[in-house]
């Protein structure tokens, strides 16, 4: 009789342990490989892509649309860099001109070969770099042509019609500490230069 209960309670509690252990699996699976995931995602770690070492602060970016692997840096204090390779590698390309202070840089929709990049810090601070004007290049960054408001000193933004590349809006806030200077919103004339003020007033701080 002993020996009969014996097997009877062996029976029943064999579907429980059964379960358990089961469950007990799954569970050491999923440990596994909640392990295994968050050991490869820890090799994934944010860096720096730079420039740092020569220019301190990124005052803009400017990405092509048609190749995301392509993108220029607008530095603040260290000139325009480009990546072709999204991001491994950089190469300044604006060393040659006139001015190393970078407020913000643009592509035309239209032609992502065309770049356009406003000199001078758009950061107002104790220590502010002044640039000489607005620069065009054609080339991708390989030659650069100053088309005016040298006097304006900084360059806060630079904005090109997405359909018609001669449409181009810059907006130039001038000498931070004295008056003076290229103030205000400008549009090309027909030669391509910024030599109209459209809004009407030298003195307009944007």
């Amino acid at each position: 009789m002993l020996l009969f209960n014996l097997l009877l309670k062996g029976l029943l509690l064999s579907p429980c342990i059964y379960a358990q252990n089961k469950k007990a699996g799954v569970a050491t699976q999923r440990v596994t490989a909640d392990t295994l995931s968050t050991a490869l995602l820890s090799g994934l770690q944010f860096r720096a892509l730079g420039p740092a070492i020569t220019s301190g602060r990124v005052a803009d970016l400017a990405v092509n649309p048609a190749n995301h692997f392509e993108y220029y840096v607008a530095a603040a204090s260290g000139g325009v860099w480009k990546t072709t390779n999204a991001g491994v590698t950089f190469s300044p390309v604006f060393d040659g001109e006139g001015s190393y202070s970078i407020g913000c840089i643009t592509l035309d929709p239209g032609n992502p070969a065309t770049v356009w990049v406003g000199s001078g810090e758009n950061n107002n601070q104790r220590s502010v770099s002044y640039g000489d004007g607005i620069y065009k290049s054609e080339d991708g960054g390989k030659q650069w042509k100053n088309m005016g408001l040298k006097n304006s000193e900084h360059i806060g933004k630079i904005v090109v019609h997405p359909t018609n590349s001669k449409i181009v809006y810059v907006a130039a806030y001038g000498p931070v500490w004295s008056s003076g200077g290229d103030r205000g919103i400008y549009k090309p004339t027909d030669a391509g230069t910024m030599e109209g003020n459209i809004n009407g007033e030298r003195t307009y701080r944007i």
